[in-house]
């Protein structure tokens, strides 16, 4: 298969794909944000406690 048509057939894929997706409504995106930050704030605090845990040890 040449590079042409190699690229040709992703393209065609990424059209499809842009086709079925849609643009979340309003409920959808904050839902997803609010997980989103909740996922970040449960590592920050699951990095916070480890390091709070290893400054207390070495001490």
């Amino acid at each position: 298969m040449s590079i042409l048509n190699t690229i040709k057939s992703k393209l065609k894929e990424y059209h499809r794909v842009l086709k079925v997706t849609k643009k979340p409504d309003r409920d959808e995106f904050f839902m997803s944000a609010k997980i989103t930050g909740l996922g970040i704030i449960a590592v920050g605090l699951i990095g916070f406690v480890f390091y709070a845990v290893a400054t207390l040890t070495i001490n």
